[in-house]
């Protein structure tokens, strides 16, 4: 690969982009302006250090860099820049900007988010005061609301809003089936009629605001417009993933007691047929035996996986949606709601087995993911955006559905397996319809560049503008091989930490505005005050690790765990009282650039040493031919805890001692002596969900040979591979 070393032409690059010195920028500001009364031990302390990276001249003259184009990104780089001609013409053009936004969001919120607020529709404005909160427990209860007393429709705005302005006729969504050549297409007004529709059958059945409906869809078009109908009538919907198992599901029906569900008969995911019917049959039977009965369930015909015909049927409860749905009219009256109402719940894994419903309510979530959104990925109306997750989780919510379409974008919205029937699908489809922001897992990139470059490269993908990566840290040489070999060394990564409570976009870049660290999610965004604190929960100052939280609201944060608001101030708020607390590890180097080390339960105590199981994945997949890792802790008699690293090789190397050797050699090099593996467990592949989350939970029972403790694994995509790490175990 090829270096490029600063000359003066790239200082002089650097220096308008980056090194500014803050006298020289806050004399830009006026006499009144809020840069003036900056004190180091105010929140901005760690945004301002950023102004003026990296720090020391003596450094300047062995930085190795690269500008977005005119070079690979090797492992010697420090920083990747933006080119010149993206930053002229980004929202956020430089770190001046940044600090000139971020100030005013910290020190204004209400002023900030207001102005943002206004330019949407709204029946009527929120109250005097935009929000109040209290994250303190020991204040009593925790409470955030943001506009309350405006009424909207989050519906509205992601459609008529957007035709009123003119866009009737653009693309709203594209879709993409399983089968290359099986797709479809809907414009805004098109999509408005389908999902009048489907808000006019759901009054018809007696679903009525604040009422829960439970959508059990495969990406579909269908699934966007469950989400959206619902929105539209001020029904509370809960999107279960489609794959989760039975049990799952029913827990999820039974804790929420919803009026309808919204199935289909089955869904093709590569070559794999999943019924997904027959889930829902044994879920609603589950849910009957503990006295929660559905009387509607809703079922769209699959043609592609499955015909009516073979599909199972319980009279009077089961109906088609093909027969029924498009028979009501395509206009429908609009439920307008409070701010503070509730537009979805979602269910995340709960340490005590018992699924938490995290609840978002309309207006704040509804400014906070359109303007995170915008700002994180540079969103032009000429892009064509494409994210891979499912709307079962919370990017499919915020960042397949209301993000974009508030922001009346065209989407692409894919069924299928991403490397089905080769690895080259995805490629494939960002030619196909000239994708410009591609958004997706650290997964899927590790799981592409173990395939081969040469399913890359054999397309065009001139079209991509943006990359993005979402749901764990993203190791360097995944980083650097998305940047290099997919956005071909000129697309900048928005490599962003979030959570499902916190519903959008925390700490991320903002293309064109800052150079990137890989690895790094960068800086936070707009009005979030990220600290990382010790176990006492004190702040800690400049370079250090600690626990990832949060001071103050956001308009995006969840209000409350459905049905539990107790569980939901002991689980976030009483760790570290005044704070949110992320339940995530994090670095902050000595330029301010923030690096996350997964979650705290996966941090391993190694002799006193905390480390975090992220730092020696990392690690691991930096060595050429290592495609994958996934690492646990184990008990060990004189360490308290060992490190069990599982390892998927790259295609064709074989297993061996001395790789075993070299990878151990790897992470001390990288890490230190403390942090080397002791068991390199061979495994062709990692147990995996079908959106790609590595089931850590099962590897660590299978690293304690705890194996009669397995629990369930339908969820899977893949059930197969955990006998072949069984079998594996001693080898």
């Amino acid at each position: 690969m090829i270096l490029t070393i600063l000359s003066m032409n790239n200082l002089l690059f650097i220096k308008k982009y980056i090194f500014f010195d803050l006298r020289s920028a806050s004399s830009s500001f006026s006499t009144t302006s809020p840069m003036k009364s900056l004190k180091t031990s105010d929140h901005l302390r760690h945004v301002e250090s950023m102004s003026t990276l990296p720090s020391g001249a003596g450094r300047i003259s062995r930085l190795n860099a690269v500008i977005l184009g005119d070079s690979l990104a090797s492992e010697e780089d420090d920083l990747v820049f933006p080119s010149q001609a993206f930053s002229d013409q980004a929202h956020v053009p430089s770190p001046q900007k940044y600090l000139e936004m971020y100030t005013r969001s910290i020190q204004d919120p209400a002023g900030f988010w207001s102005e943002i607020a206004s330019q949407f529709y709204w029946k009527e404005r929120w109250s005097q005061q935009v929000y109040s909160e209290n994250l303190d427990i020991r204040k009593g209860n925790v409470r955030i609301e943001w506009f309350k007393g405006g009424v909207t429709n989050i519906c509205y705005n992601c459609l008529d809003r957007n035709i009123d302005s003119g866009s009737g006729d653009r693309v709203a969504i594209y879709w993409e089936g399983n089968e290359p050549g099986s797709d479809g297409m809907l414009t805004y007004n098109q999509l408005l009629a389908r999902v009048c529709q489907l808000a006019n059958y759901l009054k018809d059945v007696g679903v009525q605001k604040g009422d829960a409906v439970v959508i059990y869809l495969p990406m579909l078009m269908e699934l966007p417009i469950a989400m959206l109908a619902c929105a539209r009538i001020g029904a509370v919907h809960s999107v279960v993933f489609a794959g989760f198992s039975a049990e799952s599901l029913a827990q999820r029906i039974m804790d929420c007691k919803p009026k309808v569900v919204i199935s289909c008969n089955a869904v093709r995911r590569g070559s794999k047929v999943i019924y997904l019917k027959e889930i829902v049959d044994a879920a609603l039977a589950e849910s009957a035996k503990n006295g929660i009965i559905i009387d509607v369930c809703l079922t769209y015909e699959n043609e592609s996986a499955m015909k009516r015909e073979t599909t199972k049927w319980q009279k009077g409860r089961d109906i088609w949606w093909q027969d029924v749905v498009p028979k009501y009219p395509t206009t429908c009256a609009v439920e307008w709601v409070d701010a503070e109402d509730a537009l979805f719940l979602l269910y995340t894994s709960g340490s005590t087995g018992k699924p938490k419903g995290v609840l978002h309510t309309t207006g704040g979530y509804m400014v906070y993911t359109a303007t995170t959104f915008k700002y994180a990925f540079d969103y032009k109306p000429s892009d064509v955006y494409w994210c891979t997750a499912d709307c079962g989780w919370i990017t499919g919510h915020s960042y397949v559905t209301y993000g974009p379409l508030l922001n009346a974008a065209t989407v692409v919205v894919y069924e299928g397996a991403p490397n089905y029937p080769n690895p080259g699908r995805c490629w494939e489809i960002v030619d196909k319809y000239k994708v410009s922001i591609f958004y997706t897992a650290p997964t899927l990139v590790r799981s592409l560049m173990r395939d081969g470059d040469e399913f890359v490269t054999r397309y065009s993908r001139k079209s991509l503008r943006v990359l993005g990566s979402v749901g764990e840290p993203i190791n360097p040489s995944a980083w650097r091989w998305f940047f290099n070999i997919v956005g071909d060394s000129r697309c900048p990564i928005s490599d962003t930490w979030w959570q499902t409570e916190t519903g959008g976009f925390m700490i991320t870049p903002l293309p064109g505005a800052w150079p990137q660290k890989p690895g790094s999610a960068t800086f936070p965004f707009f009005g979030v005050q990220p600290v990382i604190v010790d176990e006492k929960g004190a702040e800690i100052e400049g370079e250090c690790s600690g626990y990832l939280c949060v001071k103050s609201s956001w308009p995006g944060a969840f209000r409350t765990l459905y049905g539990d608001h107790e569980r939901y101030e002991t689980t976030y708020f009483s760790a570290f009282p005044g704070y949110y607390f992320s339940g995530d590890g994090c670095s902050r180097d000595k330029d301010g650039y923030y690096w996350l080390t997964g979650r705290v339960d996966d941090v391993i105590n190694v002799s006193g040493h905390r480390i975090g199981t992220a730092e020696v994945e990392s690690a691991l997949v930096s060595h050429p031919q290592c495609a994958e890792a996934a690492v646990v802790g184990v008990e060990h008699e004189v360490k308290g805890q060992g490190i069990y690293a599982f390892v998927t090789l790259v295609e064709g190397v074989p297993y061996s001692e001395e790789l075993r050797r070299s990878l151990i050699m790897t992470v001390r090099n990288q890490i230190g002596a403390f942090a080397a593996p002791d068991k390199i467990h061979w495994a062709p592949a990692l147990p995996k969900t079908r959106s790609g989350k590595i089931m850590r939970r099962i590897l660590r029972k299978i690293a304690s040979r705890q194996l009669d403790e397995l629990g369930d694994i339908s969820t899977l995509a893949e059930p197969g591979v955990v006998d072949q790490l069984i079998s594996l175990a001693d080898c």
